[in-house]
C-alpha cells in the first residue's frame, strides 16, 4: 500500500536532517520511496522553499512532482491570495478518491507555516518493525509532529488531476 507520510519540524531546518535519516532507511531497503520533497519556510518569508529529494523513481522537481503539487495547493495557493478554508475544502474534494481526507488536508495546511520545514514522502513496502525505531526517535526529542495517510492505488493519478483542475479554475477565474 502506498502512503503519505509528513515528517513536520519546529524549525526551518529540521527537514533537512530528517532527509538524511530517510535516505539511509531507504538504502536499508526497509521502503521503497517514489517521491520526496523538503520544505523550509523562514520565518520571514512570503513563501516557503520546495526542494525535491533526488530519487530514482521520482518523476520531477518541486512543485512539478505529485507532492509539490499537493504543496502548492495547499500553502502557496492560500498564499496567494485564495480564502485557506475555501481552499481546504476545494482541495480535499478534488483529492476524495485518493485516500487524502479533508482532515489530513487541514492538519497539513496548518502545520505549514512561517518558521518550520517539513519532509513529505510517498512510499510503499514500509517494513515498520524497521522504520517505527527510527521514528520513535524523532517523537522523543519533541520538535517533529508526524501525519500518515493509507492511499489509494491511483493517488498519484488523483493528485495530479486535481492540481489540473485547480490550474484550469484559477486560469478562468483569472480571465
Amino acid at each position: 500500500m502506498t502512503a503519505l507520510t509528513v515528517w513536520r519540524y519546529d524549525t526551518p531546518f529540521g527537514a533537512e536532517a530528517a532527509a538524511v535519516r530517510l535516505k539511509r532507511l531507504e538504502e536499508r531497503k526497509v521502503l521503497t520511496v517514489h517521491d520526496a520533497i523538503t520544505i523550509a519556510w523562514m520565518p520571514q518569508a512570503r513563501e516557503p522553499v520546495i526542494g525535491h529529494l533526488k530519487h530514482p523513481t521520482a518523476a520531477s522537481a518541486g512543485k512539478a512532482s505529485v507532492l509539490g503539487g499537493l504543496v502548492g495547493m495547499l500553502v502557496l495557493a492560500p498564499v496567494a491570495g485564495a480564502a485557506l478554508g475555501a481552499g481546504v475544502a476545494s482541495v480535499s474534494a478534488r483529492l476524495r478518491r485518493s485516500g487524502i481526507d479533508e482532515e489530513f488536508v487541514k492538519e497539513l495546511g496548518a502545520q505549514l507555516t512561517p518558521g518550520s520545514s517539513a519532509l513529505l514522502v510517498l512510499s510503499s513496502d514500509g517494513d515498520l518493525d524497521e522504520v517505527r525505531p527510527a521514528m520513535e526517535r524523532e517523537l522523543e526529542r519533541g520538535d517533529v509532529v508526524l501525519l500518515h495517510a493509507e492511499l489509494s492505488a491511483d493517488a498519484p493519478a488523483a493528485i495530479v488531476e486535481a492540481m489540473d483542475e485547480l490550474q484550469r479554475d484559477g486560469g478562468a477565474s483569472g480571465a
